[in-house]
């Protein structure tokens, strides 16, 4: 599956979790297989983690904290000229295809 997201792109969560609804932040990962992103800040999750010796290293116990992925339906892009959550379109031409913000027009590559 094609996606118009990419890493280090800003996008806004339009669905989902209602403390997590609204929120803008960077993606830090693309899953193409299985159609999730992972947003900054957005889906925050706990692990409890046991201590481990893994390599002479020693992992420290306690709750960690982390991302988890969403669903890239549940995320618009954010254009950075017009500073809004807008759908994408992609546009073809000699030098080969760019994404384009479908509310202002403006190049987002």
């Amino acid at each position: 599956m094609r996606t118009k997201i990419k890493k280090g792109d800003t996008v806004e969560v339009i669905n989902g979790d209602l403390e997590d609804k609204g929120k803008r932040g960077e993606v830090i990962k693309v899953f193409v297989d299985e159609g999730r992103v992972t947003v900054q800040g957005v889906n925050i999750r706990t692990k409890h983690q046991r201590q481990v010796q893994k390599q002479g290293r020693t992992i420290n116990p306690g709750r960690i904290k982390f991302e988890g992925p969403v669903h890239i339906s549940n995320v618009m892009l954010v254009c950075p000229k017009c500073n809004e959550a807008t759908r994408v379109s992609i546009q073809r031409d000699e030098s080969g295809s760019h994404r384009v913000c479908k509310n202002c027009k403006a190049l987002l590559d």
